[in-house]
């Protein structure tokens, strides 16, 4: 499992509540801001105040024709299943949650992690390296 939360430089708690009266969020960063941000989602759940009904959140983003997509990530019932672990569901801003259908209170928690370019030019320093390793020639069988 991948570092987060206090422990990791450049990590801070994120969270936010979908409600009847605020259907949605959106997560995003300054355009000008030239570091890579990664939100990572933990746990979804239902709050105090949560009525016995499905309440569906999905995710808006794009996908790789730069298209909107809508993905169901979580049906919570507070009867049969009040939170869903996601297990650091990694996403890129901008991104949108949108409680699609309920009423909730539903919170999402998770780490925003903020990479800065120094750190991601060391990251492709290590790849080199990792290749370099790659390239060496094959271990031949001892002649007998």
């Amino acid at each position: 499992m991948e570092p987060h939360g206090p422990a990791c430089p450049g990590s801070v708690l994120f969270g936010c509540e979908l409600t009847a009266s605020t259907k949605s969020y959106t997560f995003q960063v300054d355009e000008e801001d030239d570091s890579d941000h990664i939100l990572a989602l933990s746990v979804v759940c239902l709050t105090d105040g949560a009525k016995d009904e499905c309440n569906v959140v999905e995710v808006v983003g794009r996908n790789h024709e730069n298209k909107e997509i809508a993905v169901p990530v979580a049906n919570l019932k507070l009867s049969c299943q009040p939170l869903l672990s996601l297990d650091n569901f990694k996403l890129q801003p901008p991104v949108t949650f949108r409680l699609a259908a309920g009423s909730g209170p539903v919170h999402l928690a998770g780490w925003h992690r903020i990479m800065h370019r120094e750190d991601a030019s060391f990251e492709e320093d290590d790849d080199l390296s990792e290749e370099d390793e790659e390239e060496l020639p094959p271990i031949m069988p001892a002649k007998k």
